[in-house]
């Protein structure tokens, strides 16, 4: 029994199939087709310092610290411990983890027992007694211990909890994306609050400035200085200006609302924090990773790797499913009619058997599954060539998009000086009579158009610097992973 369990453990070191091999990283030199400048332009406004690429540079895994924003690191830490995708996600890499768990059960032999008294009768008029004692009526009591182990000779098992071990590798990467995306999601949300309160103020401004001219042009009227169609021109635009903070308003509303669900709170319970431009600082260097190592710490790719890993060990399985399957039973037991006496001599039974089964004909069904594993594992070997591509794409839009924010940027801030010069000008000619007043509603729509697109550029800029940090993987591969299951997300970890 020893020599034969210790050959199919021999045995057992073989498993059908293909191995795993981790694919090649891409083999390029940079993220876009012409090298991007050392710097991005610079302008002398909130946001408008010139941001510098660090080839190489790591990224810390708090990395929307960076932005140095107290509010937003108690927002972030606060979603961290709350939000119900987080603890979903820990949910479902606890059960993977459990499924390994008891897939590697298998390699050991199951043993069971068992326990069963009846109370019988012997028909002893008409046939031999059960019992050699003769009696009519008694009680039997037969208790058993049963073995049973499958070797693993083909690997069917070893493949299994290797697919297993690969599909909990890609849950523990979803976790670290779910952190990535919700930490990603708050610091736009709360540039994008930011924004709208700086466009709200732009445009109470431009309200003030219309109310100011109104007043002043029904004084005049008063006077004979103004015409009747020159207070009916300035008082439609002071009402277009009106108009349009309602809209801003109840997107604020929106928004805010939208920060306390990604915190895992009711509307009416949302975050005490409020976010301007002035809670921000724009980092001053941007990290850039290098190409060879974008697939290494973007957990979407990692976990599409482990997907692949798994169908491929899912390929092994079908060929070891079309193998003879091995079998080795054993019980031991004894039976009587005295519960004390089971096991006396004479009362006690056993058994030890081998078998081995090979399925001859199945309609196709097992040569079926495997070309269905195959098919299966060419789909996860495309989904992650595709997950690649895509992630090299969101690095170079990334890219683009910050080289192009910070020139937006410093052309909006230009603007909105030329329009506000031309504003000031535009009502002291009024003032002395040189021009009518339609000439200064055109420059005030003029300066309001230029504000409200210095915001939005001023916005775009810390957005999408934190687009980059989420491209590049944000900094998951530092600290401590094993314990995420439990809800460690490593948001108080030091930084590297």
């Amino acid at each position: 029994m020893a020599a034969a369990a210790a050959g199919c453990a021999l045995l057992s070191a073989c498993a059908f199939g293909p191995d795993f091999k981790t694919p090649a990283a891409p083999a390029t030199a940079g993220y876009t087709p012409a090298p991007l400048p050392a710097q991005t332009a610079a302008a002398a406004t909130v946001g408008g310092e010139a941001q510098r690429f660090v080839a190489g540079m790591d990224i810390p895994r708090q990395w929307w610290q960076l932005f140095q924003s107290p509010k937003l690191d108690r927002l972030i830490e606060d979603a961290f411990q709350a939000s119900p995708t987080v603890a979903a996600a820990q949910a479902a890499l606890r059960q993977a983890h459990e499924n390994v768990k008891a897939q590697q059960g298998a390699f050991f032999p199951t043993l069971q027992a068992s326990y069963s008294p009846s109370r019988q009768r012997n028909a002893v008029g008409t046939i031999s007694p059960t019992l050699t004692s003769g009696d009519e009526y008694f009680t039997l009591h037969t208790a058993q211990l049963a073995i049973s182990y499958a070797p693993d000779v083909f690997g069917l098992n070893r493949r299994q909890v290797e697919s297993l071990r690969a599909s909990e590798e890609a849950q523990r990467c979803q976790v670290e994306a779910t952190y990535l995306t919700l930490a990603s999601s708050l610091v736009v949300a709360a540039i994008q609050e930011a924004g709208l309160r700086a466009q709200i103020h732009a445009q109470e401004r431009i309200v003030e400035i219309n109310t100011r001219l109104f007043d002043n042009l029904q004084r005049q009227q008063g006077l004979g200085a103004a015409s009747g169609l020159d207070v009916a021109a300035a008082q439609t635009q002071l009402a277009q200006a009106e108009q349009a903070l309602p809209t801003l308003r109840k997107q604020l509303a929106l928004q805010r609302d939208q920060l306390a669900a990604l915190t895992g709170k009711l509307p009416a319970e949302g975050p005490e924090d409020t976010f301007t431009f002035a809670d921000f600082q724009l980092p001053r260097e941007l990290p850039v990773s290098l190409p060879s190592q974008l697939v290494h710490q973007r957990p979407d790719v990692r976990a599409a790797e482990a997907n692949l890993h798994a169908a491929t060990a899912q390929v092994g399985v079908a060929i070891a499913n079309m193998l003879p399957q091995l079998t080795l039973t054993g019980s031991l037991g004894g039976s009587s009619t005295v519960f004390s006496q089971m096991f006396n001599d004479g009362n006690v039974f056993w058994s030890l058997a081998g078998s081995a089964t090979q399925t001859l004909f199945a309609g196709g069904t097992l040569l079926a599954r495997k070309r269905a594993a195959d098919a299966a594992m060419a789909q996860a070997e495309a989904q992650y060539r595709e997950t690649v591509v895509v992630a090299f794409q969101n690095v170079a839009d990334t890219l683009h998009a910050l080289d192009a924010d910070a020139l937006v940027l410093q052309a909006a801030l230009k603007s909105e000086q030329a329009a506000n010069r031309t504003l000031d000008i535009t009502s002291r000619q009024l003032e002395l009579g040189q021009i009518n007043v339609l000439a200064l509603l055109n420059a005030e729509q003029a300066y309001q158009t230029t504000v409200q697109a210095t915001v939005q550029a001023r916005a775009s800029r810390f957005a999408d610097t934190a687009a980059l940090y989420l491209a590049l993987g944000g900094g998951w591969w530092h600290g401590d992973t094993s314990s995420i299951a439990a809800g460690d997300s490593g948001a108080k970890t030091s930084q590297p």
